[in-house]
């Protein structure tokens, strides 16, 4: 799953660790968001996606290779 995190953190003046307490989860997980190493949790999703005033989709969009996992 790709993500725009990165840039609307910037739009929003926002370093990680302050994404991080609004959402109550580690800079380090941010961090790994941003880099595509973690895949967040729908709640944690919505979380950031409402920090920004946004929809779940403009920050976080499938890849081709995402339908292909099996779960």
């Amino acid at each position: 799953m790709k993500n725009t995190l990165k840039v609307e953190r910037a739009k929003n003046n926002l370093t990680q660790a302050e994404l991080a307490e609004k959402v109550n989860v580690s800079r380090q997980t941010i961090n790994s968001i941003e880099i595509n190493k973690f895949v967040p949790s729908t709640l944690l999703a919505l979380k950031i996606a409402f920090v920004f005033n946004t929809t779940l989709d403009s920050i976080f969009s499938l890849e081709e290779k995402d339908w292909e996992q099996k779960f």
